[in-house]
């Protein structure tokens, strides 16, 4: 499956709709905000350069990798939720690079999240992104891992982006901090 450019230029500020079962999840990943992809086929993290899936997968997470390039069948969406896995943004709206949203914007979403994962009631929440977390959340020094503080009433975790710009990570490097979180969160 694929996009021409003005496709997805037409799925900005299009909002996705959060992954979550109807018991209180066990694991909250929190990303940045959609890219144009994951709007286009509503699902999270869904770009063929990211590397979320393979990494759950990797982790032990999932039992198998998903695909997600042309949009999570309902079956892998139960997949996720009877694990305990919940999926959701700081920011809502899409936009073609994290890079496009204001300080205020990340701001304004941290608080929204606050409150929606308040009422979700989450053993652990893990955001995906150390940089948006110190800007949104005003933490400018903390760093990657588990944290003293929590988030909407679960534990805090700041893992890598698994977007494909991060450089930095791996798929299983990436596994290896998510694996991490779920563990905290009694997942795997």
């Amino acid at each position: 499956m694929g996009f021409t450019r003005e496709e997805l230029a037409s799925y900005r500020d299009t909002t996705v709709a959060d992954l979550v079962g109807d018991a209180p999840p066990q694991l909250v990943f929190v990303g940045i905000n959609p890219g144009l992809w994951t709007a286009a086929t509503q699902t999270h993290f869904a770009h063929p350069s990211n590397r979320f899936y393979p990494a759950l997968y990797r982790a032990g997470i999932t039992d198998r990798e998903l695909d997600r390039v042309a949009g999570l069948t309902d079956e892998d969406r139960r997949h996720l939720t009877d694990r305990g896995i919940a999926i959701t943004n700081i920011v809502r709206r899409a936009t073609p690079r994290a890079s496009d949203l204001s300080t205020e914007e990340l701001r304004a979403g941290a608080e929204e999240l606050t409150e929606r994962l308040a009422a979700w009631g989450p053993k652990v929440v893990a955001v995906a992104g150390v940089t948006a977390y110190r800007t949104a959340f005003r933490q400018p020094k903390v760093q990657l891992g588990p944290q003293e503080a929590t988030l909407g009433g679960g534990q805090l975790w700041i893992v890598p982006n698994p977007s494909g710009l991060n450089a930095h990570e791996t798929a299983d490097t990436l596994a290896v901090h998510y694996g991490e979180a779920a563990r905290a969160a009694g997942i795997r």
